[in-house]
């Protein structure tokens, strides 16, 4: 597949907004390993591959695992995570998946057992962000380098 065009060239307004999302989303008092473990899920949820392989990059960096990363899309079947990144994980699939139920109160619920509304709040701007970052890479095919 071919690269359709890039967003940054044709749409250097809309794309500076976009960075200027990304730079509120740094300053987050987030935890970054949790960051990039959802942007990691979102992206496999909607099957982006190029913030796949973007994020997994990332999170290594971070000192993230082999093994947390390669059983990410099974999270639920593994010792791997902790409570409070199950709670993140089932949030960002909820919100991922919002046409799907919308965002149920117990996965809510459960994520405000381990984070305020202040870091609540930040967790779905996280979530929002990292899904419209997937919906232009993938109507515009931005495509991964091959190393």
């Amino acid at each position: 597949m071919d690269t359709r065009f890039k967003m940054e060239e044709v749409n250097p307004k809309g794309y500076a907004g976009m960075i200027e999302l990304e730079k509120a989303q740094m300053s987050a008092g987030i935890d970054k390993r949790m960051k990039e473990l959802i942007k990691i899920r979102a992206s496999q949820i909607n099957g982006c591959a190029f913030c796949i392989d973007m994020h997994t990059k990332d999170a290594r960096k971070l000192g993230e695992t082999e093994q947390r990363i390669y059983a990410l899309n099974a999270w639920r079947e593994t010792p791997f995570f902790t409570p409070e990144e199950r709670a993140v994980l089932a949030l960002t699939e909820a919100v991922t998946l919002v046409t799907e139920g919308h965002v149920p109160d117990e996965v809510y619920k459960e994520a405000r057992r381990y984070f305020d509304e202040k870091e609540t709040a930040e967790i779905i701007m996280a979530i929002a962000t990292i899904n419209a970052w997937n919906r232009i890479a993938i109507s515009s095919r931005k495509m991964p380098a091959c190393e």
